[in-house]
């Protein structure tokens, strides 16, 4: 009789978390641009800067695999991981791959783009402003507010990519990447011995990363008043 396969925590719970409240503000975001609903909007905005300071203080302080560190694959790690992948062979890693990892960077940066952007720019009319709009002149609030809507589009096409590639991972290699993100967990024979992971959250780390979020979110909420 086999032996049940091992499963290890590589995603913690907040990383988990952050993810699927980023795909959800992201697709609200959308919505309530499009509806008009700018009120609504500014609040998701201000939610999602939350979020981003979270992900940038989880990244110094948290376990493992939500290290921003680990995002940065030497060029020669990269170069011998696409080959591998061209010649459709794949070392599943307990964390993001060197190719997945070039894919996070580009979203946490264009999505950082975006809200930080959001917080400046004035429209047209001057009317629909970012909550700090004030603090900026009506040119430069103009200027923000052209790159607040390119990098919307940017940070687009880098969600269909990173859906494709998701798709291409499970159809190609049979790798589910998706079931981790929402388990937290894979079996230990997936990846290569040299991947270790430590993914417990800190409860004191956590509480850290919230509170300097969350005065992220208040800093801002108390200058717009």
């Amino acid at each position: 009789m086999p032996e049940p396969q091992k499963h290890v925590l590589v995603w913690d719970w907040t990383i988990r978390l952050f993810h699927w409240l980023i795909v959800l503000g992201v697709a609200t975001m959308w919505w309530t641009a499009e509806q008009g609903m700018m009120d609504w909007h500014r609040r998701v905005g201000l939610v999602l800067l939350g979020l981003l300071t979270y992900r940038l203080v989880w990244g110094l302080i948290g376990p493992g695999t939500a290290r921003l560190y680990r995002l940065v694959s030497s060029p020669r790690s990269l170069m011998t991981y696409g080959r591998d992948l061209l010649a459709r062979r794949h070392t599943p890693h307990a964390g993001h791959n060197p190719v997945g990892s070039l894919s996070v960077i580009a979203m946490l940066l264009a999505l950082a783009t975006q809200v930080t952007t959001g917080l400046f720019l004035v429209d047209v009319d001057g009317l629909e402003s970012g909550p700090l709009a004030t603090k900026v002149s009506f040119e430069t609030g103009r200027f923000f507010a052209e790159i607040h809507e390119t990098s919307f589009n940017v940070l687009l096409a880098l969600i269909a990519l990173h859906v494709v590639a998701i798709a291409a991972y499970y159809l190609v290699f049979r790798d589910n990447l998706v079931r981790p993100m929402l388990t937290g967990r894979r079996s230990e024979a997936d990846f290569a011995p040299h991947n270790p992971t430590d993914a417990r959250a800190s409860w004191l780390r956590v509480l850290i990363s919230a509170a300097l979020a969350f005065g992220a979110v208040s800093a801002v909420w108390f200058a717009s008043a």
